[in-house]
């Protein structure tokens, strides 16, 4: 009998080894498709909590390994539209779109990127495609209208209003623009009818009444312009384009001190407004304030430097101020520029005068007699009381206007595109929010406490004792990452990886699974961190700044899917149990009674929060953000006398922004 391998064993041997290899290329493309997963959901996550830069990292990586999957490419144009990166979002929608057509985000996110850049036709065609395959979505067809206006394609806007009307007959916002495009037809009676249909829908519109207001100013009812703008500056009170009309309304109704200081209300708000500039000078002029009056005009002149008209204004006030030198200068631009400018050339004659010039001002005098003898020429009228109140265009270049305010060509309604990305995330946050979480990390605390250092005795032990490339620190609110940042800590992390995958003895280098796992946790790879600081305890179960980081991690993880609409509890159960765990480990650790009491804030706990932000406080007494979260617990809960109390110290330790907070909530008590 042969010894051996049998015909049969190595039939059978042959068919396990088959079996292994299948599994294992089974596995490796699962394996693959896991780890591109983990990678997208990581970019989510950091996108989600607004750090684009890192975001846009992870995004390019998975384009990198798997370029034909279209939602990289449409995450990472999320990220590059709050960056204000316009032309790279559209980009990335383009090639999104051409991966998988039939998304409609895809094409409404384009059309947002286009109108940023005031492609309106195009942006359009996208609201086109994302109508067609989501036709009731009413953001998408006002957004599509307002395009239309901005292309100027009225009758197109008309037709879709008309459609929107008969489907959103309660919708406010509809019959505004339908106004808006009637007024910009000249019909100001149907514009009036609609927008007293807005208005009483919702009265409490902005744009509403800045719609009605610009009507009044084109009948010239400066004082309906001047109540219905104040309306619409109470609604919307940074909008600096209401100020600028309300001052032109304020100014023909004899207000120059309320149009003097909406001038500068503007200018506040925007810098750069030439109409706010250009007309506070002019006013300045009128009451005597010659020196500001030449600010302002310099500013205009520096933004544009070929206006004639703030050139020769600016001349004018050189004069008074006694600058000659400068004021011929001035006048000597604007007659080259109009050399029968007869107005101009007396002006300078007589600066030429008052220095001593006499051949230059007889010469610009003879000009000026030759034309007095010419029949066919005129002497400028001189600025008198009716014409102190005439307002030219901005695009009027008439020099007898030189001492007019200036209106815009084409008043502008300042819309709002319904978008579902520019305040996306910034929409899941309510007002008065809590503090963040402290958590492990290599960056340090700066939160703008300058005096205080997180410290804890174990933490301080783990870095004596592990030996690590970079000191871990305890903080709270992590800034964003910067682009070279975020390479550097991927390298960290790759870094680490492979440490960890050289490890023979686990129990001997198990401080790496830390390590690496608060390296996970500063470029937002939550679950990554997770699965480290399991394995971690695994080996070590008495450690309690693993359990604690592992809740940080659960906790921010779980405010991630619950926005994806995704069930936390059971998640937020398992967060509760290792901040129990951890205090257990270190029950002297404020910080993570200030963490728990913070998870059970934000899931409207209050008095258990309260609880443990008292312990935190009674551990260490210069947490300025467990006063501040403390005092919103207070504050919910209807304690608002201690919540203020707390408030107050939090704004004592350096948390100025407490402030802002306790002057809302003491109004809202002097109003009840």
């Amino acid at each position: 009998m042969l010894k051996g391998n049998t015909p049969s064993k190595i039939l059978k041997g042959k068919r396990l080894h088959g079996l292994l290899l299948f599994c294992l290329f089974a596995f490796m493309p699962a394996r693959a498709q896991y780890n591109i997963d983990r990678v997208i959901m990581a970019g989510r996550s950091a996108l989600y909590y607004e750090d684009y830069v890192l975001s846009i990292q992870y995004f390019n990586q998975v384009i990198t390994a798997k370029p034909y999957l279209y939602e990289p490419w449409y995450f990472r144009a999320v990220a590059k539209y709050n960056l204000d990166d316009y032309l790279g979002a559209e980009n990335d929608c383009t090639e999104a779109i051409s991966l998988n057509p039939y998304v409609s985000n895809i094409y409404e996110l384009r059309g947002v990127c286009r109108i940023r850049q005031q492609k309106y036709a195009d942006a359009a065609t996208d609201y086109d495609r994302a109508i067609a395959n989501d036709p009731m979505n009413m953001n998408l067809w006002y957004n599509r209208a307002l395009c239309r206006i901005q292309d100027k394609d009225y009758d197109k806007a008309n037709f879709e209003l008309d459609s929107m009307m008969n489907r959103w007959k309660t919708n406010a916002k509809i019959y505004q623009l339908k106004a808006e495009v009637c007024m910009q037809q000249s019909d100001t009676v149907a514009a009036s009818s609609f927008l007293d249909r807005s208005l009483e829908l919702d009265p409490y519109d902005g744009e509403a009444w800045t719609v009605r207001a610009m009507i009044s100013l084109s009948r010239k009812k400066w004082k309906d312009a001047d109540q219905q703008l104040g309306k619409a500056i109470h609604l919307k009170p940074t909008v600096a384009n209401n100020y600028v009309n309300r001052a032109l309304a304020r100014y023909n109704i004899n207000n120059l001190r309320g149009a003097m200081a909406d001038y500068d209300k503007a200018i506040e708000l925007d810098p750069n407004n030439f109409l706010a500039h250009y007309n506070r000078g002019q006013l300045r002029v009128q009451v005597g304030d010659d020196n500001r009056a030449i600010d302002d005009f310099d500013f205009i002149i520096n933004l544009e430097p070929n206006n004639i008209m703030a050139i020769f204004n600016r001349a004018l006030l050189l004069d008074r101020t006694g600058d000659l030198r400068g004021a011929i200068r001035d006048y000597s631009r604007v007659i080259d520029e109009f050399p029968n400018f007869w107005t101009g050339l007396q002006y300078r004659a007589r600066c030429y005068r008052r220095l001593g010039m006499t051949a230059q001002a007889e010469m610009d005098e003879f000009r000026i007699f030759k034309a007095q003898m010419d029949k066919h020429l005129g002497i400028q009228p001189r600025w008198g009381k009716k014409k102190s109140k005439e307002i030219r265009k901005q695009s009027d270049i008439d020099m007898e206007k030189y001492n007019q305010l200036v209106e815009a060509d084409e008043q502008v309604v300042e819309h709002e595109y319904n978008s579902a990305y520019r305040g996306k995330v910034q929409n899941r946050k309510v007002e008065d929010e809590y503090m963040p979480m402290y958590v492990l990390s290599y960056r340090r605390y700066s939160n703008g406490v300058k005096s205080y250092t997180a410290y804890d005795n174990e933490v301080e032990a783990f870095n004596r004792t592990s030996h690590p490339r970079h000191s871990i620190n305890i903080t709270c609110n992590q800034q964003t990452l910067s682009e070279g940042e975020t390479r550097a800590y991927f390298m960290l992390v790759d870094s680490l990886s492979a440490d960890v995958a050289a490890i023979k003895d686990l129990n001997a280098d198990k401080a790496l699974l830390i390590h690496r796992a608060v390296a996970y946790s500063v470029v937002q790879n939550f679950d990554a961190a997770i699965n480290d600081l399991t394995a971690y305890v695994q080996t070590d179960s008495t450690s309690a700044i693993a359990y604690w980081q592992r809740g940080v991690c659960q906790a921010l993880m779980n405010e991630f899917t619950q926005s994806q609409g995704i069930d936390s509890d059971l998640r937020a159960a398992r967060t509760f149990a290792d901040f129990d765990q951890a205090i257990s480990l270190s029950p002297h650790n404020p910080f993570i009674y200030y963490d728990r009491a913070t998870l059970h804030a934000s899931r409207k706990q209050y008095q258990a929060a309260i609880d443990d932000y008292s312990r935190a406080i009674e551990l260490d007494p210069n947490i300025a953000e467990a006063y501040y979260n403390r005092g919103l617990a207070r504050i919910y809960s209807g304690n608002k006398a201690e919540g203020l109390e707390d408030l107050s110290k939090a704004g004592e330790l350096g948390l100025f922004n407490a402030y802002g907070l306790i002057k809302k909530y003491k109004a809202a008590k002097e109003h009840k």
